[in-house]
């Protein structure tokens, strides 16, 4: 009987279980119902980013330089409020309308009913100190700090619940049905009547339960419970790790490994992100230094295992033909972020010379990025989510100034440094294989 090896039994033990959490229905509405929000989270970034562009006269001109009676910096600030301000909403509907596709049931009356049910969770009042008073007032509204960030978990929860209950009541055969003939959009409407009512009932129990407890409401508590203990374990240097060591042994056996700890892990960085572009906006520093632009912009460059740095090195050295061709055709699209072609076409799956420096460049990276924002020398991210494709030293500058594209440019230089004797040796083995093969055929 042959002896199995490390790899086989890694593979045999990872294997099943990313499987089976890559096909679990609740975190693949999470990922899907982020990257429904996605497009208005960056845009409202951008408009942010342009009212807060790293240069001083800049952001000094935009602030005093006034129209009807508003800044120019406010104009756009109503963008970034009008998005990512309220980012709960977004997700709330993009969490419910997915959820609602893995179950089967309408997609649209989903999303509603997982928004309506959010809200009837939520405190419809809060406090609010006047400038310059010592007392706080009860001010009858929303809170933004609901809205964003603080509501992500609550509404995540929500949507999963509520769409729950909709399925379960639809199950039931407890709709009411039109008769031929009645406009499709009416009959949809009328069969989510019941549903929606038997959802909203259930929450608006769930508020009263919640009306008798310490924590007065359910917001309160997912945040205080749930919430702010992720935030901060999420928010560690260690947590990083853990998650990039996870998802590039993922990779290393072929399985996307960043969709599966993106779902689990991106709700937390997106929170925190938040928190960081509130900061900015209020004119204060940003203090988490780990968020979603931390992770898609000073972790990894080129894509998983930073592998940009690998395929400069093949330009520069590479001697045989294939890597010398895969490199030239993959280095374009490994600058925005793409690197299949170099994943399964070198390839680094199941390569085991390739394995350590893959999560060892990932590492260092977040290591140094991390050392450096925590002593100073480089700026905490500033919030602002940009598309994952931007390349890097743009992508850096923009979001921690000049020093976070110069770390950048140290970073991608280093891990040239490391992947050096590996793409040697590399190289040489595709050499002589190329050698065996030109004999063969003269051979032949």
């Amino acid at each position: 009987m042959k002896k199995q090896s490390f790899m086989d039994k890694l593979e045999e033990k990872l294997m099943p279980m990313a499987a089976k959490i890559s096909g679990n229905a609740h975190l693949q509405s999470i990922r899907d119902g982020f990257a429904l929000a996605m497009p208005l989270l960056i845009i409202g970034s951008m408009f942010m980013l342009i009212s807060n562009f790293p240069i001083q006269s800049w952001m000094d001109l935009l602030r005093s330089t006034e129209v009807n009676g508003n800044t120019i910096a406010s104009y756009f600030s109503a963008a970034t409020n009008a998005t990512f301000t309220i980012m709960s909403i977004f997700v709330v509907i993009g969490i419910g309308y997915a959820y609602g596709g893995k179950l089967k049931v309408n997609q649209i009356f989903s999303g509603i009913v997982s928004l309506v049910a959010w809200f009837i969770l939520m405190p419809f009042s809060f406090e609010f100190t006047p400038e310059g008073s010592e007392e706080a007032l009860t001010v009858n509204g929303l809170s933004f700090d609901w809205l964003g960030s603080k509501g992500v978990f609550i509404g995540i929860i929500s949507a999963f619940l509520a769409v729950r209950i909709y399925k379960i009541i639809i199950d039931k055969g407890l709709v009411i049905k039109m008769p031929a003939g009645v406009p499709p959009t009416v009959g949809q409407s009328f069969a989510a009547l019941l549903p929606a009512a038997f959802v909203m009932t259930a929450f608006v129990l769930i508020r009263f339960i919640f009306s008798l407890t310490p924590w007065d409401n359910a917001f309160n508590f997912v945040y205080s419970v749930l919430q702010l203990p992720l935030q901060h374990i999420g928010g560690t240097l260690t947590a990083m790790i853990l998650v990039y060591l996870f998802a590039h042994i993922l990779w290393f056996l072929g399985i996307h490994g960043t969709n599966i700890t993106d779902s689990m892990f991106m709700p937390i960085l997106y929170a925190l992100s938040a928190e960081n572009l509130a900061k900015v906006n209020a004119g204060q520093l940003p203090e988490n230094i780990i968020n979603v632009q931390f992770q898609n912009l000073f972790a990894t460059y080129g894509g998983a295992g930073s592998t940009l740095s690998l395929l400069i090195v093949a330009v520069l050295i590479a001697k045989s033909k294939r890597l010398k061709q895969l490199s030239k055709l993959s280095i374009l699209p490994a600058i925005f972020g793409i690197n299949e072609p170099v994943i399964y076409g070198l390839p680094i799956v199941l390569n085991p010379l390739l394995m350590v420096p893959f999560i060892l460049v990932p590492t260092i990276n977040i290591i140094i990025s991390y050392v450096t924002m925590n002593i100073g020398l480089v700026p905490i991210p500033n919030g602002v989510i940009m598309p994952w494709t931007t390349p890097p030293i743009v992508s850096g500058f923009l979001s921690s100034n000049w020093q976070g594209a110069v770390l950048q440019l140290f970073l991608i230089a280093l891990g040239c440094l490391i992947y050096y004797p590996f793409v040697v040796a590399i190289d040489k083995n595709n050499l002589i294989q190329e050698e065996e093969l030109a004999n063969e055929s003269e051979e032949a």
